[in-house]
């Protein structure tokens, strides 16, 4: 009498650890750049450039880099900038169990805020949010027949399992160009630039995926025209592309996140030898899993009328995908401008984004809880400061019915905002 046995493949937590860490430094104004009047607004990124296990931590090394707008007395180019980075090294304790384990560190920029010491010297906090997670790839043993003598008899049930299939990290490259419009002055110098990703696209195809999405890219320059010193320009960039992913099939299950890794812009000479080709190099990480949903039938009972058949049970545990669907949800609001800041002309550019507070399980639903940081940039109708920004958070619940889902069921949302419009209602005034 021989068992026949099945292999089941699966991944599940086996740690995870959050840190939170607050950056601050001074930075001087370099020689080269003009005295601060005001400050507009300012943006940064976290960039992770080391992770390294030794014993039961996690070394995480990386930089705040940031980038702040600001108005001088200059009279002919009012607008500069400053960039500049804040280096971290940060130890984070984990599990002995976890401590050679490859992990995936997630960053996130909770706040960041500039402020004015003096005229040549400003100071850049932030709370910077860091989550790690170890996932362990393990194997599960489970008997499905027995193959022997005619008289052995076996029951067995079917069952429902998700088999993970293909478990890595790649990066994709993009890289391509804009050609300023005619109407658009040459660029001197970039000020201030914003790349996001959107509406991306996963086809699983035999072992390889495609992709595509779009890239909204928008510059604020200084410009070579005297008549025009400050200009911006908005576009979007389409990109799609092959993936090579060995063990995945179109009838799996995808689970792909991407997130921007790295992004480049520079300004290139044109045919005429004019500055105003936009040379844009973004690099995409990608955290690949990709599922295989089986049905086996399992054994439940042998027995034989003509002897005596002990089975050795034991309790396994296994992962069964419940439910993996998108849910859209549209949220309208009104900002005002303060009483303090100037009227709006013109809207320039606006982002968002999206902060989860709570999540709440409630029966065969989940409630969103959260708000969308809105920062825009907006031409004021003010000669002096003819360039300001405004904040404001747009509080949003969000019902996502999840059909199967019961108290040990684990769950994942991740947000994203597929389109933002802003509509001028008056110069006090905002429709997000």
């Amino acid at each position: 009498m021989e068992l026949i046995k099945k292999n089941i493949h699966m991944n599940k937590l086996k740690c995870k650890s959050t840190l939170q860490l607050t950056l601050d430094d001074d930075f001087n104004v370099p020689d080269i750049k003009p005295d601060i009047d005001r400050i507009i607004t300012q943006q940064g990124d976290i960039r992770i450039s080391e992770i390294k296990a030794m014993n039961n931590k996690l070394l995480l090394k990386g930089e705040l880099n940031f980038n702040v707008l600001y108005f001088s007395e200059d009279d002919a180019r009012p607008i500069h900038n400053i960039s500049g980075g804040i280096p971290f090294d940060e130890v984070i304790n984990m599990e002995l169990t976890c401590a050679d384990d490859d992990p995936i560190v997630k960053c996130d920029l909770e706040d960041l805020s500039t402020g004015l010491i003096n005229s040549r010297k400003l100071s850049v906090k932030s709370i910077v949010s860091l989550g790690v997670v170890v996932e362990e790839l393990y194997d599960e043993e489970t008997g499905v027949m027995v193959e022997g003598p005619e008289d052995v008899q076996y029951i067995s049930k079917k069952i429902e399992i998700t088999d993970i299939s293909v478990d890595k990290k790649d990066t994709f490259r993009i890289k391509d160009e804009i050609l300023l419009p005619t109407n658009k002055g040459n660029v001197e110098s970039i000020l201030f630039d914003s790349v996001r990703l959107n509406s991306m696209e996963v086809r699983l195809l035999e072992d390889k995926f495609t992709i595509k999405g779009d890239l909204p890219v928008f510059i604020l320059y200084s410009s070579e025209s005297e008549e025009s010193p400050i200009e911006y320009y908005e576009s979007e960039i389409s990109f799609g592309g092959t993936i090579d992913c060995n063990g995945c099939n179109e009838d799996m299950v995808e689970d792909i996140t991407f997130r921007i890794l790295n992004k480049n812009i520079e300004i290139k000479p044109d045919l005429d030898g004019e500055e105003r080709v936009i040379d844009l190099e973004v690099i995409l990480e990608m955290i690949i899993k990709v599922y295989e949903i089986q049905e086996p039938e399992i054994l439940c009972d042998v027995y034989s009328p003509c002897k005596e058949i002990t089975p050795i049970i034991r309790n396994a545990n296994y992962e069964n995908l419940v439910i993996k669907n998108n849910s859209k949800y549209r949220i309208a609001d009104r900002i005002r401008v303060p009483d303090n800041q100037p009227r709006i002309l013109q809207i320039c550019h606006s982002d968002g984004v999206i902060k989860i507070d709570d999540i709440i399980p409630n029966g065969t639903e989940l409630q969103v809880e959260g708000i969308i940081d809105m920062n825009i940039l907006y031409i004021s109708e003010d000669d002096l400061k003819p360039l300001s920004s405004l904040k404001g958070a747009i509080p949003f619940t969000q019902v996502i019915e999840v059909k199967g889902i019961n108290a040990d069921s684990s769950y994942e949302i991740r947000p994203n905002i597929d389109q933002l419009s802003i509509m001028m209602l008056d110069s006090d005034e905002i429709e997000v």
